[in-house]
């Protein structure tokens, strides 16, 4: 089993495959009276046809170290993921090799952190590290087959 050592994330280690989503930096406007700062299109939303959609998802908290045998991908539309919580959760995504994913990466995320999975790029599940599990998803609603699954003949062990 081939180990991968999941690090922090940041904006420019993610860029490849998303968005990283956070109130963090100088926010683009003070709205609602002076009480509120808008940190304005933080995410590349995209979608081929249909429409997006506002969903909530209720996963099942996984552990480290966390074994990874597929991944996941939607090439119609964007994926957005908004923890409804403070608890950091792990992220893995992969460029694609010919159809299939290449040798995963792997992040965890801070509290307060969302992230934006660009259209056709390759994802583990939603894998929160901690309960509730509990999260906001924006992505694509409309006909067609938006999701393509790999299954990996050996999984990768994330650290």
């Amino acid at each position: 089993m081939i180990k991968i050592k999941a690090g922090p994330i940041s904006a420019q280690a993610f860029a490849p495959f998303g968005d990283l989503l956070e109130a963090d930096g100088n926010f683009d406007a003070s709205i609602n009276q002076g009480k509120c700062k808008r940190y304005h299109d933080r995410a590349a939303l995209s979608f081929d046809g249909g429409r997006a959609g506002v969903s909530l998802f209720e996963a099942e908290p996984r552990s480290l170290p966390y074994q990874l045998t597929m991944m996941e991908r939607h090439p119609l539309g964007s994926q957005c993921f908004a923890p409804m919580h403070q608890h950091p959760f792990l992220v893995t995504v992969a460029q694609d090799d010919a159809g299939k994913p290449a040798t995963p990466r792997a992040f965890l995320t801070k509290p307060g952190q969302a992230i934006n999975i660009h259209l056709g790029v390759w994802h583990g599940v939603l894998t929160p590290l901690n309960a509730p599990g509990l999260f906001t998803v924006i992505d694509r609603i409309g006909d067609g087959n938006n999701l393509e699954e790999f299954y990996f003949d050996a999984p990768y062990l994330i650290v």
